[in-house]
């Protein structure tokens, strides 16, 4: 594995640390943030499998965007379209003034990120 995909599942690890430290807190726990973070782990995940199969990531948020470029690289990864866009909603609509996430929002995203993120390591440990 280069060094470079490496970085990217540090930085993607970090971030579902961070999002399942949010949701789990006792003390102020910020749903919003672990929204983010879980989308984000996911983003960085697949953005590591395009490296993988020799694509250049966009520089783009929406992970069906991701999804679209990724699906006839990797045939093993099939999300349920829905999940992407959750996230993807998840990790915008809630950073702004007007919505924020509540306790169960966030322990969905994060489900859904835990589900993605197994089925995307195990493709990237091949």
């Amino acid at each position: 594995m280069s060094d470079l995909l490496k970085e990217w599942l540090t930085k993607a690890e970090g971030d579902y640390v961070t999002a399942k430290r949010e949701a789990e807190a006792l003390k102020s726990p910020n749903y919003d943030a672990a929204c983010f973070h879980a989308q984000q782990c996911i983003e960085k995940l697949m953005k590591a499998a395009l490296i993988k199969f020799s694509s250049t990531p966009p520089k783009t948020h929406d992970l069906y965007q991701l999804y679209i470029l990724l699906e006839p690289l990797c045939v093993d990864f099939r999300p349920d379209i829905k999940d992407l866009r959750y996230l993807t909603r998840a990790a915008v609509d809630f950073r702004y003034p007007g919505e924020s996430a509540d306790r169960e929002e966030a322990e969905e995203a994060i489900a859904i990120c835990s589900c993605l993120r197994k089925a995307l390591l195990s493709i990237l440990k091949k």
